[in-house]
């Protein structure tokens, strides 16, 4: 019923992941493959919701009615078997707006804030700009999958007051186990941390795997949880600014308020509502079919590496549409690692940007057609001839 083979042409947009390269990689002429947005179109029946809504010609102040909500109930349910009540349910312009507001609401100046790289670049920016301490929690590579240190988990959360929790995680893929996520909420317990949840790519599971939703997993652990939702990867609307948060507790969602309120950032973009409400009533067979095509692409990154360019290790991701690409065997300094890609026409996410955890590294992005992925293995070859 849906196709992902064709990729609409988004140059001329504004669009930052094909009209910025020059200014992020030097040249025009490489394949992007890092910032994480997908290079599927929308979903027709967004499409139509949001041309709908066009067609009334005055744009004005808006709220967000009851469907809002009851959207984002339904999806949460459906999907990952969380029930969220309504009062729970906020708004926010996006995921890392809410973190930033987050880490304000339950820490203060000088306070430490646990990350887990390599991990999302703006965990460790926000903490810094807001003036805490990055704790870092590094995850550990065990020859098959990244896992957790669960002694120093605990000895970084004991100096914290609050615990940036990516799930799935970016980049390595990582979907964390139900008895992972207990043991961390356990831990975050112990210690009365505040645990801020980064979920934005929950949707993105692969087969074999399930998201669980932190603060369901007990009503004590989501009275100290944060929960941040979007459906801006899933659907491709990051434009639209619109994410969602999950706050159980009235006190601690009467502190996140405050911080929205002190931005005055809770007003939102009409088109992004009436996305959201689209993707989140509509969207299930879509996402299906959109899984699908992630498996099989990751699939073919796994298998193209091993038979044509081996000495680049990777793996399957459990979610996300990113991979993680191991290229220390090559042995070369970063940027010039970054350089040769580049000049081979390729465009990645340097591995430095998550951390010094990526230290020889490079995210790829996967959500484009076979025919992109294709080319951009023939790249990469090239540059590993150029190496040698």
């Amino acid at each position: 019923m849906y196709s992902f083979d064709k990729i609409t042409d988004r140059r001329g947009t504004n669009c930052e992941k094909y009209d910025a390269l020059t200014e992020v990689f030097g040249r025009e002429e490489v394949i992007p493959l890092w910032v994480a947005d997908s290079d599927f179109a929308c979903p027709p029946f967004v499409v139509d919701a949001v041309r709908r809504r066009a067609e009334h010609p005055i744009y004005g102040y808006t709220f967000r009615g009851a469907e809002f909500s009851e959207a984002v109930r339904g999806w949460v349910d459906q999907r990952n078997g969380w029930s969220v009540e309504p009062q729970w349910i906020g708004f926010s312009p996006n995921v890392v707006a809410s973190i930033s507001m987050a880490i304000r609401a339950v820490t203060e100046p000088g306070d430490g804030v646990v990350i887990q790289p390599p991990v999302y670049a703006p965990f460790a920016r926000m903490t810094r700009m807001n003036e805490r301490k990055v704790l870092n929690n590094p995850l550990r590579w065990n020859g098959e999958r990244y896992e957790i240190d669960f002694a120093d988990f605990e000895a970084q959360i004991a100096r914290a007051k609050a615990f940036l929790l990516c799930n799935p995680h970016n980049p390595t893929g990582r979907v964390f186990t139900r008895e992972e996520l207990q043991q961390m909420a356990d831990i975050c317990l112990r210690h009365k941390v505040y645990i801020l949840s980064d979920e934005i790519h929950s949707d993105l599971i692969l087969a074999g795997h399930k998201h669980t939703h932190i603060a369901s997993l007990s009503p004590e652990i989501a009275q100290r949880t944060l929960t941040f939702i979007s459906p801006t990867k899933t659907f491709n609307l990051a434009g639209l600014s619109s994410s969602v948060t999950l706050i159980p507790d009235e006190a601690l969602r009467r502190r996140f308020e405050r911080q929205i309120a002190l931005s005055n950032a809770s007003n939102g973009n009409i088109f992004g509502a009436v996305a959201l409400v689209a993707a989140y009533s509509e969207g299930d067979r879509w996402l299906d079919a959109l899984r699908v095509q992630l498996e099989k692409n990751a699939r073919f990154i796994v298998e193209s590496l091993k038979e044509r360019i081996p000495s680049v290790k990777t793996y399957l991701p459990e979610g996300t549409y990113l991979m993680w690409l191991d290229f220390r065997e090559w042995g070369m300094e970063q940027e010039a690692l970054f350089r040769l890609l580049v000049d081979a026409g390729l465009g990645l996410s340097n591995g430095t940007d998550f951390g010094g955890e990526g230290t020889g590294f490079m995210r790829l992005n996967i959500a484009t057609s076979l025919d992109v992925l294709r080319e951009a293995i023939d790249r990469l070859k090239q540059a590993d001839l150029q190496r040698l």
